[in-house]
């Protein structure tokens, strides 16, 4: 069967995050004084083939460990679901 996974990984919140800083300094500078903290992270969407859903879970969980997320100062989380019917691709 085919998945789609989602992953979602940021900075864990004791890890400095200039590029948060920089985003929020921007969107204050913009007028967007609402805002009063702004992370950011990196978002990957992969698509797999796997024997069941248990399976692409346990797949994914392992990429994130090995190379998707630094775990010194990263954290992550996934959410894996069958792909679309056939016929659309992945970009």
């Amino acid at each position: 069967m085919r998945f789609v996974a989602r992953v979602y990984v940021s900075l864990k919140p004791t890890v400095n995050d200039p590029q948060g800083l920089t985003v929020l300094g921007a969107l204050r500078n913009l007028g967007f004084a609402s805002v009063s903290s702004a992370r950011v992270g990196k978002y990957v969407e992969l698509s797999l083939e796997a024997a069941s859903e248990s399976a692409a879970t346990g797949q994914v969980e392992e990429m994130c460990r090995k190379l998707l997320a630094n775990p010194v100062i990263e954290e992550f989380h996934f959410e894996v679901e069958p792909s679309p019917a056939a016929g659309s691709s992945a970009s």
